[in-house]
């Protein structure tokens, strides 16, 4: 009996993807340690700091998390090629990951990211970690495009939503994957969350419609960013905003791109965390998910010590092994 090599392929899926935290929590209490794990977008991001040693980081980061607090984040761009720069994400993860390397973390892993100018699926395996993470989440015409080796990648969920293809190009005998758009049947951000009247914003609003906003008097009904905000968020309006289209766009074309990539190349175990009613956007609830990945990963416990258990007594007749 020997131990099957195991990878694990995390799925994007934007505030979803807070839900890998959980499951990663369960596979290390349960002793599951995967040799290859391939993350796209968010899945990228929680895949990349679990091998960096930085999940507790994360965890903790990710459940301080409120709506005034994204909203900080929301570096607006408007001279680049994404409505936001990201600088300010990029700050946090490289405080907190610092300098590593792809090829020097404590368990493989591969960034999954597209090529703009080809639509080609590229593998970011070695190299700075922090620029691989920021390619596999830049979503186009949300953030920046990532330039690496002369390539501006952008979000790996247009090519390979759920990369269990990647974990099996590298020799893995077990592929788990997860996959968080399973049970989506709706525009991904349409929720009733917190609107713009109900947020704070660090300024008093007066009634003859003037305020001050640091040393500036705006003498105006509205401020042009928190009209900016509404455009793009589609708050205190009937019709959808920016975001809201981009988003239910992204969530529907990774639920069928996952289901014809998935279908051609079958993990061995999937695991798909009931995870819909959460909103793409809701990085706030965080907790939330974290709850519902783990009790995902409870779930699929036993089917993958089943899988370990058949696959440890068979011998290994895939040939010689994949060169990394």
């Amino acid at each position: 009996m020997t131990r099957p090599k195991i990878g694990l392929a995390l799925g994007g899926g934007v505030a979803r993807g807070w839900a890998h935290i959980g499951i990663m929590r369960v596979l290390m209490e349960e002793g599951i340690r995967p040799d290859i794990i391939a993350g796209t977008s968010i899945g990228a991001v929680v895949g990349g700091c679990y091998s960096a040693g930085k999940l507790d980081a994360l965890e903790d980061w990710a459940r301080s998390l409120t709506p005034r607090r994204m909203l900080g984040l929301l570096d607006l761009n408007f001279g680049g090629a994404g409505l936001l720069s990201g600088m300010k994400l990029a700050k946090l993860l490289e405080e907190n990951i610092g300098d590593i390397e792809l090829q020097h973390l404590g368990t493989r892993f591969v960034a999954v990211a597209t090529e703009l100018a080809t639509g080609h699926e590229i593998w970011l395996r070695d190299g700075p970690l922090v620029p691989a993470l920021r390619a596999s989440y830049a979503l186009p015409a949300v953030f920046n495009p990532i330039n690496i080796e002369e390539r501006w990648l952008v979000d790996g969920a247009l090519v390979n939503p759920v990369p269990a293809s990647v974990c099996r190009a590298f020799g893995a005998r077990l592929v788990i994957a997860v996959s968080l758009g399973s049970d989506t049947y709706g525009l991904g951000m349409v929720t009733e969350g917190d609107k713009v009247e109900g947020m704070d914003f660090g300024f008093e609003e007066k009634r003859e419609g003037r305020r001050s906003i640091g040393r500036a008097m705006v003498s105006r009904a509205t401020r042009p960013d928190r009209e900016l905000v509404r455009q793009l968020f589609g708050w205190d309006s009937k019709t959808p905003g920016i975001t809201t289209v981009m988003m239910g766009a992204l969530n529907i074309i990774q639920d069928r791109l996952a289901r014809m990539r998935l279908a051609g190349d079958p993990p061995d175990v999937m695991m798909a965390p009931r995870i819909g009613h959460i909103a793409l956007s809701d990085f706030h609830r965080a907790s939330e998910c974290i709850k519902i990945g783990e009790d995902a990963a409870r779930q699929a416990i036993p089917v993958i010590r089943e899988a370990m258990e058949f696959l440890g007594g068979k011998p290994d007749m895939s040939g010689a092994p994949v060169s990394e």
